[in-house]
């Protein structure tokens, strides 16, 4: 379970070699957004999509592909990530390692149509099942280091996807 984000300090990272870990954990600082920084990783990660969507406007297969490979690349280095800082850090799955929230608002987004009222759904939803952690996404916590941290994330932004799904079908 993520740390007491009032009691959580800055830790600093004390070896230069593994600085791209701390970097893709905090997901460049936005783990250190006080208070919920859970709540900053995913705002984060709505906000890139929207940036993608709104800018670029692709079509919703380029859209869903690049998600895709957006959580792909960022559980292939979030896992390894979130292992370094957490031992480094010497804290148990440590509130300021926000890239499973990212990768967790990513999932969430997979399926979700370009615009805001969709897109706040979506951060609602994963917000919600990530905190409440329903059966069985707590279990995944128990998986050792930055396996535990991630896959959390990925039960709790599967679980908001369908539910974001079937509302889609009803609004």
């Amino acid at each position: 379970m993520k740390g007491d984000s009032s009691s959580e300090g800055h830790v600093q990272n004390q070896n230069g070699a593994k600085h791209w870990a701390w970097i893709v954990a905090t997901f460049f600082g936005a783990g250190y957004g006080k208070p919920g920084p859970g709540t900053w990783g995913s705002v984060a990660a709505l906000l890139l999509w929207a940036a993608f969507a709104f800018t670029l406007h692709p079509s919703t297969l380029i859209l869903t592909l690049a998600l895709t490979i957006a959580v792909a690349v960022a559980i292939a280095l979030g896992v390894p990530a979130a292992t370094i800082v957490e031992r480094e850090s010497g804290r148990t799955d440590p509130g300021f390692v926000v890239i499973d929230e990212v990768i967790g608002q990513w999932i969430t987004l997979i399926a979700c149509p370009a615009d805001w009222r969709h897109g706040l759904i979506a951060l609602v939803l994963f917000r919600l099942f990530d905190i409440t952690k329903p059966f069985p996404i707590r279990r995944l916590e128990r998986l050792p280091g930055g396996w535990g941290i991630v896959f959390d994330d990925v039960g709790a932004g599967l679980y908001a996807l369908v539910i974001a799904s079937l509302i889609r079908i009803r609004i």
